[in-house]
């Protein structure tokens, strides 16, 4: 027997000609039944309506007589969202939704692009659904009497919670669910189902989450340490949704580029694709490669003036709101984007996807495959343009990961004691808090289970005076405490704290505006620092000539010139993830047996046939090292296939552990294969095989603090963290503190902290986060125990592989001093070594085996 509820939200399923899905039906009963949980939904099956109209029915059920008149109810629902971009589209559907059933309510948003007004209207009424952001929940937790805007509250949901976890954006929605759940009693089996003590109803938790390797752990971060386990709910939609991935491959794969990451080569094919689709979306992986990409269609396909258009995140807010409005309204044949239109925007004319390089991870392919055919039932086309020859055996890797359903993990982010600094001194800006009762309550999250209380001591002791190091400044003593509540009395410090919430840290950005008036939108002050008046410079679409810089804005006019410099932004190339460069291995795996099956595979044997006939294709179990000489030096070649982060800190180690036999300086250079050692003096490469010490996990974290500037590193680190736990103030709105005096104050509170108080909580973070987001140290473990069980073939080679010759570009991009440019020189190397054709001879005893011991058990 269906509820009123459920029967009023079936009529509308009804009016609207729509089936509920079985996921929809089995969300609505968990919910209705007083469960919390995760939902795990591809995009575009419908998931918003999964969770939203179940809570519309509950509501229904409790005023069945007065449901259409009741108004003015508070709170009920907050929709937390990673994009401000979605609140929009979000808030649209939901509000539709209310208007056909009749329910007489307002759903709003509030985030960064809410206008002043409209946020000082919410202070005072709330409507009855909220879509916000995880760092304007916290604002709203720093408002005076904060409590009583989540009264009413019933139920947080958390929307793309896969983006949030594993960020410091995630820990922040932690610790505001913290808060939130504190507001809440506890359930209690002495009341109704659902009912909390004095008759308030329990707070209903809900996440939903695209499919990752982790999504039971996923939800035991969103709901915490101490949510009762029989009231925990997973609702997975089996909806099959059909997915269709083509790889784009050139005409003639030996004359295709062997390194780069632009593609542009493959423009008139992407384009043929472009002219048979109602609207594409073409996916880079970076702000600059979109640019690169926008005016190669602007100057080779002019006819696409006026119907083409560019979105990323360093675009004016208004520039990228006109350009979804113009793909809802079916105004755009072609959209050249990045991850700022990855999530869940509902844009239905869209019905192709071209990603342009490899996305590095499968998960982020899926999200970006879903952009298309996002309606039920509909069919996702996506194509896939690699930017050199060898991305089109990742290619093939990402469709058998997504044919397998292997994606990858987001690991939860433990102890971020930044955040937590922050967040105790926005509680403290509002109304307070008590020791022992906040210690409680972020002991109950995920991320900070393993808080102790000493360590809790600590922070209040920074918050309050300054920790055993800054006592003497009165910047640092912030909270005050009155009879053991902690408050911050200064007007100043507030204000102060409230513009610095969020842990959302760049390069500090300049806003890009015209002279006669208007923005563009921002560009990092490394880049602008560079310009000179003058200079011209491609930018949202445009060609500008840079005039002056003024109050933290750069001025430009417009320019005629065909020619200018493409901005560059911080953040770089994606690292491939570990599942896919499992997958990749397998396939050259494959390669190495000659029984690949996938067409970018065979449409690379002429590659791999060089790569035999010059060295050697490595089979799962064989880790493969080339060396050679050439007048740059001698060459090692190392190829574990794991991403350039875990090579990165490999190559430093491995040069570290080589140069106790013979002391040397070596060159380095990485891409997503494999890492070059270079030095000009013969590397006794043998000897180190012979050892047991080269690709042992023995002394491993003393190995890497020797091999690499852990101290560099840590600095690095600790200007995002000092700048999340409020030691530095990046200034006011229109006033932002340069960039380099930001760095200089973390420095030198970076040395203070290391000279005078080594055990500092926030410098042992700093030297965590190196090891574990820069270097990946729990990957370059792993990867050396697999290295370790393998057969190591060491080549001795005449000239650079198909495998080796990408690397050695890397390296020529590193170096600074020369004449020619980097065209020039990689020219110059396809000639003197020869790219098609080659026939390997190799020298007498040249082909070396080493067995690798068993790797030891794992220890620290």
């Amino acid at each position: 027997m269906l509820s009123i509820g459920q029967q009023v939200i079936a009529q509308w399923y009804r009016e609207k000609n729509w089936e509920q899905f079985p996921f929809q039906k089995e969300m609505e009963e968990a919910y209705l039944s007083g469960f919390s949980g995760l939902l795990n939904a591809p995009t575009g099956s419908g998931k918003t309506f999964a969770l939203f109209l179940p809570f519309l029915a509950d509501y229904i059920n409790r005023y069945p007589d007065t449901y259409l008149t009741r108004r003015n109810n508070g709170l009920l629902m907050l929709w937390i969202t990673p994009l401000r971009a979605l609140t929009n589209d979000i808030r649209k559907a939901m509000q539709q939704a209310c208007d056909e059933i009749g329910l007489p309510w307002q759903i709003m948003t509030r985030t960064g692009d809410t206008s002043a007004a409209q946020k000082a209207a919410l202070k005072t009424k709330l409507p009855e659904v909220l879509l916000t952001t995880p760092e304007s929940l916290h604002l709203m937790l720093a408002q005076k009497e904060y409590p009583k805007l989540f009264h009413s509250l019933e139920v947080m949901v958390c929307d793309e919670w896969h983006e949030l976890l594993g960020t410091k954006r995630g820990v922040q929605v932690e610790l505001g669910l913290s808060k939130l759940k504190a507001l809440r009693p506890d359930p209690s089996p002495a009341l109704p189902e659902g009912e909390g003590r004095g008759g308030v109803r329990s707070l209903k938790i809900w996440g939903i989450s695209a499919t990752i390797g982790n999504l039971e752990q996923a939800a035991e971060v969103l709901l915490g340490n101490n949510f009762p386990a029989d009231k925990i709910r997973m609702v997975r939609a089996h909806v099959d949704k059909k997915l269709v991935i083509k790889s784009v491959i050139p005409d003639d794969i030996e004359s295709y580029s062997w390194t780069g990451h632009i593609g542009i080569k493959l423009l008139p094919q992407v384009m043929e694709i472009v002219a048979k689709s109602k609207t594409t979306l073409i996916f880079c992986n970076t702000r600059s490669q979109s640019e690169i990409w926008y005016h190669a269609i602007l100057d080779n396909y002019p006819e696409y003036a006026g119907i083409m258009a560019m979105h990323h995140g360093s675009l004016d807010n208004e520039l990228r709101l006109w350009v979804e409005q113009a793909l809802h309204a079916e105004a755009l044949k072609v959209v050249v984007c990045t991850s700022s239109l990855d999530l869940g925007v509902d844009f239905r004319p869209v019905d192709t996807i071209v990603q342009v390089g490899s996305p590095k991870g499968v998960a982020r392919f899926m999200q970006r495959a879903g952009r298309s055919g996002h309606r039920p039932g509909d069919t996702s086309l996506a194509y896939f343009v690699p930017t050199h020859s060898l991305e089109l055996l990742e290619g093939a890797a990402l469709k058998q990961a997504i044919k397998q359903g292997i994606f990858e993990s987001r690991d939860p982010i433990l102890l971020a004691m930044d955040v937590l600094i922050q967040y105790m001194v926005t509680l403290a800006v509002s109304d307070g808090f008590r020791a022992e009762e906040l210690y409680a309550e972020v002991k109950s999250t995920f991320a900070y289970a393993d808080l102790r209380r000493e360590e809790f001591g600590k922070l209040l002791e920074f918050i309050t005076n300054g920790g055993k190091t800054l006592a003497a400044y009165d910047e640092f003593l912030k909270v005050e405490v009155e009879n053991g509540l902690y408050k911050v009395n200064s007007r100043r410090v507030a204000m102060r704290h409230r513009l610095s919430i969020g842990t959302i840290t760049s390069e500090l950005s300049l806003r890009v505006s015209w002279l006669s008036g208007g923005s563009l939108g921002t560009i990092e002050e490394g880049f602008i620092s560079k310009l000179k008046p003058g200079n011209v410079f491609w930018f949202a679409g445009r060609s500008l000539e840079f005039v002056k810089v003024k109050e933290m804005t750069a001025y430009v006019k417009k320019s005629n010139a065909k020619k200018g410099i493409i901005p560059s932004w911080a953040g770089g190339r994606m690292p491939l993830s570990s599942q896919l460069s499992a997958v990749f291995r397998d396939k050259l795996d494959e390669v190495a047996h000659g029984v690949e099956k996938d067409e970018e595979v065979k449409a690379l044997r002429p590659l791999f046939e060089l790569q035999k006939n010059l060295s050697h294709l490595p089979e799962s179990h064989e880790f493969l090292i080339e060396s050679f000489y050439t007048q740059d030096g001698h060459h090692l070649i190392f190829y574990p296939f794991e991403g350039r982060l875990v090579h990165e800190g490999m190559a430093s180690l491995l040069a570290y552990r080589i140069a106790k036999l013979k002391s040397a300086s070596y060159s380095i250079a990485m891409n997503d294969y494999g890492f070059e050692l270079l030095t000009d003096e013969d590397i006794p490469i043998e000897a180190a095989l012979e050892t047991d010490d080269l690709f042992s996990i023995e002394n491993l974290l003393e190995d890497i603090q020797h091999s690499l500037n852990a101290n560099e590193m840590a600095r690095r680190r600790f200007r995002d963290i000092a700048h999340i736990g409020g030691l530095v103030f990046t200034g006011y709105p229109g006033q932002t503190v340069k960039n380099k005096h930001l760095q200089a104050s973390t420095s030198l509170l970076f040395e203070v902290f290391s000279e005078y108080e080594p055990d500092n909580l926030l410098v042992r973070q700093a030297y965590n986060e190196a090891l574990a987001f820069q270097l990946e140290e729990f990957r370059l473990r792993a990867a050396l125990q697999r290295i370790n069980k393998q057969s190591i073939i060491l080549k001795q080679i005449e000239r650079p592989t198909p495998f080796a010759f990408p690397i050695m570009v890397d390296s020529l991009s590193r170096e600074k001093l020369t004449t020619e440019t980097l065209e020039e020189r990689v020219a110059k190397m396809a000639r003197q070594y020869g790219a098609e054709g080659v026939k390997a001879k190799e020298k007498e005893g040249g082909d070396k085996k080493f067995s690798a011991r068993v790797a030891r058990k794992r220890g620290f």
